[in-house]
């Protein structure tokens, strides 16, 4: 009985302090002065720095729709976005929004990224854990996705992925392994 007693004074007491609030409602949006913003959060660069400022471009990642086929999908990175920044915004994968209609990722979810640069339009992406781990419609469509991303990041000529610096072998839509995998390799998996 003793029990029930504090368990039933315990929620009465969270009842009631739950209707408690320490910052008052406003019904309409207050104006503040632009006098009263401290640390010059409204100047036109980053405050603490020589200037600097950041920009931000939309670019697509390719990530896998509710059909299993890639779909482009919107990503805010620094402008001028590179490799590393994009294929970062792809292994985080689908977004909440995005993953509630069905949407995911055939990129490993703990993938770590080391390196991402292009050098004579080619992509070379190098990551901690190779690609070939994966069952062949996982590997298929996890370096479609890279292929495809990276493309519109000036990867015009294909990606090269390496596992801890060494080249890897990845499979390609017609059965083959190679290199070099180009976004035309990729062409058949998008969504119709």
């Amino acid at each position: 009985m003793n029990k029930l007693r504090v368990v039933l004074l315990l929620g009465l007491g969270s009842i009631f302090l739950s209707s408690c609030t320490l910052v008052a409602t406003n019904p309409a949006p207050a104006h503040v002065a632009k006098s009263n913003v401290p640390l010059g959060l409204l100047n036109k660069t980053i405050p603490g720095t020589n200037g600097a400022r950041v920009r931000f471009v939309t670019r697509p990642i390719y990530i896998v729709d509710a059909s299993g086929h890639l779909a482009p999908s919107s990503r805010l990175v620094p402008s001028p976005p590179n490799l590393r920044s994009i294929v970062g915004q792809l292994l985080l994968g689908p977004s909440a929004i995005e993953a509630s209609a069905g949407y995911t990722s055939d990129l490993p979810h703990k993938l770590a990224l080391l390196t991402a640069s292009v050098r004579n339009h080619i992509g070379y992406i190098n990551v901690a854990t190779p690609l070939d781990t994966l069952s062949v419609s996982q590997q298929l469509l996890a370096v479609g996705q890279l292929v495809l991303t990276a493309y519109d990041v000036g990867a015009t000529r294909g990606i090269v992925v390496e596992a801890n610096g060494v080249p890897q072998r990845l499979l390609v839509p017609n059965g083959q392994r190679i290199e070099l995998a180009s976004k035309s390799d990729f062409q058949s998996l998008l969504n119709p």
